[in-house]
């Protein structure tokens, strides 16, 4: 968008429109190559890219976390990328996070990022992002929801899991394990990845946190039933789940765990 777009010309951290740097690595996992017409991969035509101040590693700008300096002088969360002003881009996990600002060295890269050492860095700023990010991706299953684009209730699911349609399943952390595992067996049956640990998803979140989320009575698991909302909220997931990290209120799942056809163009 042009407006995002001039915003981001303040960011000392975005690349040159050719997307390389004349310092640091790239980090493959952030690449998201578009397609030509052709079948290629233009290189032009890559997803934006953003360098964490902190690891000096480059990552597509969906995928990192950015921090706004705001007009009182204190840093705050802009997860979705849209505050004026000068911003930096973490791509960092909650404890190394919390590291950074004890050490300092989350103080002098800002520093460096702003041009500025007139700034506050609160206290509760790795629980700030935490939020952030809660709310996000709840968010995120709340319009997918509205837009009839998932399913709730075991019986609905575990049909359409059988018959293939599911894209991506989710269970709340507090969900029952039997009822957990007669959804997991029926994406596998139909997937056809019968006799693998293909499953679903096990997100931070409790039967009532996404019960309010979806406006919906006793939410447990949630089967995503069109294949570009199951991306979205892949997405808004895994940033999600990466900050809090891998022994947070989220058991160790990930997409690769249900499987190459999960996730399903």
């Amino acid at each position: 968008m042009a407006n995002n777009d001039r915003l981001e010309d303040l960011d000392p951290n975005a690349l040159p429109p050719d997307g390389k740097s004349s310092g640091g690595k790239r980090a493959h996992r952030g690449s998201r190559p578009r397609v030509t017409s052709e079948g290629g991969a233009s290189d032009t035509d890559r997803a934006p890219e953003r360098r964490c101040v902190l690891s000096g590693e480059h990552g597509a700008r969906d995928g990192l976390i950015r921090l706004a300096l705001g007009p009182d002088g204190t840093v705050a969360p802009d997860i979705r990328a849209k505050a004026g002003g000068r911003g930096a881009w973490i791509a960092v996990d909650r404890a190394a996070l919390e590291t950074a600002i004890a050490k300092g060295k989350l103080k002098g890269a800002l520093a460096r990022a702003f041009k500025t050492a007139s700034f506050l860095i609160p206290d509760d700023l790795p629980a700030q992002i935490e939020r952030a990010l809660e709310r996000a991706a709840l968010d995120r299953l709340g319009l997918e929801a509205r837009a009839g684009h998932l399913l709730t209730g075991s019986e609905k699911i575990v049909d359409a899991a059988r018959k293939g349609t599911v894209s991506l399943l989710l269970h709340a952390r507090d969900a029952a394990a039997d009822g957990t595992r007669k959804l997991d067996q029926a994406l596998r049956v139909g997937l056809d990845m019968e006799g693998t640990d293909t499953r679903g998803l096990v997100i931070p979140a409790s039967r009532a946190i996404l019960s309010m989320a979806l406006g919906r009575e006793n939410v447990v698991h949630i089967a995503l039933i069109a294949p570009a909302a199951a991306a979205r909220v892949s997405d808004a997931l895994g940033r999600w789940r990466g900050f809090i990290g891998r022994n947070g209120s989220a058991e160790p799942c990930d997409m690769a765990s249900q499987g190459s056809s999960a996730l399903r163009n």
